[in-house]
């Protein structure tokens, strides 16, 4: 038999930042979550899978409308007429206090408790699943420590939305150690809330699937799910399937030393090339970062709308509407001058590296959480409240703007140089 193990759908998400980018395919993008949904479904139907286990955020938040939640109705309901179950629990985006609007699911859904945890039995599969979703957006507590003794005799799965021991960019829910869950003596731990793909352990397994469709570049590379092989009542292996429609990808080209502003354009198309490759057929969106101790450095720097319309040209030649250029990043130098950021005075530079340094440490994004906390609620509404909410609460939001804030800055230091400021 087989188990497909998902978690992190995030239906709907907003995909914050899309509109600031001329010439973004919205509607492809908008609607990545749910081909990936469809994709997840089709999967299930291929193999044929026993069971459906989903871990946590199938959603993004309360829904603008039905809409949301009768998609993944229509999704469940063809699991049914083939005669799968799911079961899920609900993570800190749809916690029971997130979400204000419902729908009632076909009954091949089994959502399983909040306010605490249970065990569910699918008889015919011998299959014990046990579990408990979040009744609030933020829990501290480890909720595996409660959960149930497994079922002799049975294969025991648990179900937990988990930051585990802690994983950067994500907030610390329902924290525990790998020895804890290695202790309760199931066969699986099937994990939500880290977007990164993680194999913890083998032995039991303990797997983060990842999201099964990345919203934006600070989450690149494959997603999907995992499929679980049981043979006699053991699991046998664990396979990572891809799920998404849409990859994001970082693209470092290193810009020769005596390269021209012409040259370095030239030096993008080949690895450009074989990251198209590697995505076989999907869309592509790409940051691009251009590095290295180069001649071109002034030219690159001097006209940076030239440089990034010239770059949206050549993808367009490389990859037609498959590659979609979301930035362009110009972090070179001049032969023989320092790190990035100390060509600007030592205050400037300064200032720089804090940015930097702060898109990924835990703790300066708290500071700055503290810092911006009386900011939230002066932002106009449409920024609060709009298709793409900004939430100065929430680390991933600020680590999302924080790069965006260091290229802004890196463009004011040096047009205010070329200025003579």
């Amino acid at each position: 038999m087989k188990i497909l193990h998902a978690a992190d759908l995030h239906l709907d998400s907003p995909l914050r930042g899309l509109a600031r980018y001329e010439g973004a395919p919205l509607d492809r993008l908008r609607g990545a979550t749910r081909q990936a949904l469809q994709n997840l479904v089709e999967l299930a139907l291929a193999e044929p899978v026993a069971c459906v286990l989903i871990a946590g955020d199938v959603y993004d938040g309360d829904w603008k409308d039905y809409g949301t939640g009768l998609f993944f109705s229509r999704q469940m309901a063809r699991l049914r007429e083939a005669g799968i179950p799911v079961v899920l629990i609900r993570g800190n985006h749809d916690a029971a206090s997130q979400i204000t609007r419902s729908l009632r699911l076909p009954d091949n859904v089994r959502e399983l408790a909040c306010d605490h945890p249970e065990t569910y039995r699918l008889e015919s599969l011998g299959l014990a699943l046990h579990g408990q979703g979040f009744a609030k957006r933020e829990v501290t507590e480890d909720l595996s420590s409660g959960y149930p003794a497994p079922v002799p005799g049975w294969l025991n799965i648990g179900l937990l939305h988990t930051s585990a021991d802690g994983r950067p960019g994500h907030e610390s829910y329902a924290p525990c150690s790998v020895a804890s869950l290695q202790s309760r003596g199931y066969d699986y731990w099937a994990l939500g809330h880290v977007h990164q793909r993680e194999v913890l352990s083998q032995d039991p397994w303990v797997v983060f699937p990842g999201n099964i469709q990345g919203r934006h570049i600070r989450e690149p590379g494959a997603k999907g799910c995992s499929l679980i092989d049981v043979h006699d009542g053991r699991i046998t292996g664990v396979e990572h399937r891809e799920l998404d429609v849409l990859r994001w990808a970082e693209l470092e080209v290193l810009v020769p030393e005596s390269a021209s502003r012409d040259d370095a354009l030239d030096a993008i198309v080949s690895p450009l090339q074989s990251q198209l490759d590697l995505v076989e057929g999907r869309l592509l969106a790409v940051r691009l970062r251009l590095r290295g101790a180069t001649r071109a450095h002034p030219a690159l720097q001097a006209h940076l709308d030239q440089l990034v319309n010239d770059c949206r040209a050549l993808f367009s030649q490389v990859g037609g509407d498959q590659v979609w250029l979301e930035q362009v990043r110009v972090e070179t130098t001049l032969p023989g001058a320092g790190p990035v950021g100390e060509e600007f005075a030592d205050a400037a530079g300064d200032l720089l590296r804090f940015v930097r340094q702060a898109a990924t440490d835990d703790q300066l994004l708290d500071d700055l959480r503290a810092e911006l906390k009386g900011l939230q609620n002066k932002l106009r509404s449409d920024l609060r409240d709009g298709p793409e909410p900004l939430d100065f609460d929430q680390r991933e939001t600020l680590a999302g703007l924080l790069p965006d804030v260091e290229e802004l800055l890196r463009q004011k230091l040096a047009t205010t140089r070329r200025q003579g400021g």
